[in-house]
């Protein structure tokens, strides 16, 4: 009997515990709010979406989801239900998205609100009001796959073509050539080095001594500025006494003016007496040239006299020379 009670003792603990723990999850578990039910009809896989998932407006839990299954208005679309806590500022303009919690894959449905008016959906056929819906990003990722694939299929096909035999012998070419070139650099670089350290070092070490020589020069030049502005200022001096009233300038034109007048006076009178007494001496020289000339002819008329003039050609008694030796 003893054992019998002891059984019973412990059957009623368990039942007790049991309870208690029952009460505890409905208590915990108990949602005094009041609720508004929505639905949402999607094309998109809901992957990771589970019932009693959170469901939250703007990243703030407003609800949850109470029932996953497909819409009978629209074949092959997902119907999702959503109880949404009342007093949540949904907007004509309110739509919903699937997204997902981190690396877990849990789905979870958000709200949001764009402010752009949205093409709400009518009721379905228990009347519960439908929430537009927008592609998650899954979605959209899912619907541009076949033109990613075509763009990496189009990039390997021209990487092949990039990466061909012909253009990898032209890349080892430019390799070598970059490499010839780097070396050329290098020894330019030398070269360069050695320059600056022969030419330019032993320049820039002079270079104090030649300040200096160009310091003396200017200071020649500064000098030789100066007595050539002294002379300057003579000269100056010496035009200014030249060009003064009554100075040399003034006699020498009058000088000039007087000789030009004299020059005017034998201009008119005493070149043209030189003139004409130039005109007789060359009269008198014709004509003595000619008592000259007559002379060495006929040296005797000095003495005799120049006697008759023989007639000439078409003077009465002119005779040809050569026609008495003919008679």
């Amino acid at each position: 009997m003893e054992n019998k009670s002891h059984a019973m003792a412990a059957g009623i603990f368990v039942l007790v515990l049991t309870a208690l723990l029952i009460g505890l999850a409905v208590w915990l578990t108990r949602d005094s709010g009041s609720y508004q039910d929505y639905e949402i009809s999607t094309d998109d896989t809901v992957t990771g979406l589970q019932l009693q998932a959170p469901v939250r407006f703007k990243g703030v839990p407003v609800g949850k989801v109470t029932q996953i299954g497909f819409d009978p208005q629209n074949t092959g679309n997902v119907l999702v239900r959503i109880a949404v806590q009342d007093g949540t500022p949904l907007t004509p303009s309110t739509f919903a998205t699937l997204a997902y919690q981190g690396v877990t894959g849990l789905a979870f449905v958000q709200l949001d609100d764009d402010g752009k008016p949205q093409a709400v959906p009518p009721p379905g056929e228990d009347g519960i009001p439908r929430l537009p819906i927008k592609p998650s990003q899954l979605g959209k990722l899912t619907e541009s796959l076949p033109q990613i694939l075509s763009q990496v299929e189009d990039v390997t096909r021209r990487a092949n073509l990039l990466l061909g035999d012909q253009n990898l012998q032209r890349v080892a070419t430019s390799l070598d050539g970059i490499a010839k070139a780097s070396n050329n650099i290098a020894a330019l670089t030398a070269r360069l080095e050695t320059t600056l350290v022969e030419r330019v070092d032993p320049a820039l070490a002079a270079l104090p001594r030649t300040m200096n020589d160009a310091g003396t020069t200017m200071r020649s030049l500064t000098t030789a500025a100066n007595d050539v502005s002294a002379t300057a200022r003579e000269i100056q001096t010496t035009a200014k006494r030249l060009n003064e009233k009554d100075g040399p300038l003034d006699r020498l034109a009058e000088g000039t003016g007087a000789l030009s007048h004299a020059v005017d006076v034998i201009g008119s009178t005493t070149l043209p007496r030189i003139n004409r007494v130039t005109d007789d001496a060359s009269r008198a020289m014709r004509q003595l040239s000619r008592t000259v000339t007559g002379i060495n002819d006929n040296p005797q008329s000095l003495i005799f006299g120049n006697g008759q003039a023989k007639p000439g050609p078409g003077e009465q008694g002119f005779t040809a020379p050569g026609e008495g030796n003919r008679k």
